[in-house]
């Protein structure tokens, strides 16, 4: 599709973000994209009723916050995760056998077994896992969907293994006319087993399927904090409605591709200690590739999205 000048510019003034630091309360926030902060000043161990409003603000604005050197434990990463909102369990709800971690609201993502040892790449829970290298907003297969999820690092591989984010908001601040006059009163279908089916992930029970039925959420949504619009599109989207099949997931495939351009992506390369915060109604993310023989152990704790109004 053709671009005006003026595009292209915007496009190109996307890239070349300037390292500017932004103060909230007790924090400062270096800017590491056109939508992804580096937060310094706060300790995540012991946050404040107003450094957690300052961080919900400061979500509002870049979406993506990462911060360094915190060595979290368990205890502290849910009690922070708390402050937030309700916690969910996602995929737990079906995928609730024997856990390594404290707390079921802790998902683990990592390569390693109950017994502590790297998995094996047949295993179930690296066959399961890889679902995450695909663009994706985590529970966006059910009602409430999740809102913040914080990724926090203990073990990292010598390489591989980065984190992936796509601004949804830039995506749809560029789409072109024509194609969101065809799809701003439309909605897609979510479904949590879609991407693991396609990737051959199918053994499951009827009861854990019938777990997590298929939802439907608009195409185009209006962020209830700021107005801005958010193209939701993701892996777990599998038809649009009230189209022919076919035709809707090609439609999902061009917008997923749109969305997922270099210029709206932010990737983060991992350091022990290190938690990302994202806000999956305005992002997506996807895992990279990594040596699955190498130790690679990450947690995650996910809120509940409560303001419904988009």
């Amino acid at each position: 599709m053709d671009q005006t000048g003026e595009e292209r510019q915007h496009q190109i003034g996307l890239i070349q973000t300037t390292q500017k630091i932004t103060e909230y309360s007790s924090m400062n926030i270096e800017q590491l994209s056109p939508f992804a902060g580096r937060v310094t000043g706060i300790n995540l161990s012991h946050v404040t009723s107003s450094q957690v409003a300052s961080i919900k603000q400061a979500m509002d604005q870049h979406a993506v916050l990462v911060f360094p050197g915190q060595h979290i434990g368990q205890d502290e990463q849910i009690a922070f995760a708390k402050a937030l909102g309700p916690l969910e369990l996602g995929f737990r709800k079906i995928k609730a056998g024997a856990h390594r971690l404290k707390y079921n609201e802790l998902a683990d993502i990592s390569n390693v077994t109950v017994d502590n040892e790297v998995a094996a790449r047949d295993h179930s829970k690296i066959v399961s896992n890889l679902a995450n290298q695909l663009w994706h907003s985590d529970s966006s297969f059910q009602k409430p969907r999740a809102k913040y999820s914080m990724l926090a690092s203990s073990v990292v591989p010598d390489f591989g293994g980065e984190t992936e984010f796509a601004d949804l908001r830039l995506a749809c601040d560029h789409l072109p006319d024509w194609r969101l006059d065809q799809i701003k009163d439309k909605n897609a279908i979510h479904s949590a087993l879609h991407s693991r089916f396609m990737l051959g992930d199918t053994q499951y029970t009827p009861e854990q399927i019938a777990t997590f039925p298929p939802v439907v959420w608009p195409l185009i949504q209006t962020d209830p904090h700021t107005g801005r619009k958010i193209l939701y599109v993701g892996a777990h989207a599998c038809e649009v409605e009230n189209m022919v099949l076919a035709e809707s997931r090609m439609q999902l495939m061009d917008l997923l591709e749109h969305a997922t351009q270099r210029q709206y992506v932010y990737t983060h390369h991992w350091q022990v200690g290190d938690l990302v915060m994202w806000d999956n109604t305005a992002t997506i993310h996807r895992g990279r590739y990594f040596d699955l023989s190498a130790r690679r152990e990450l947690r995650r704790a996910t809120t509940q999205e409560v303001d419904t109004s988009y």
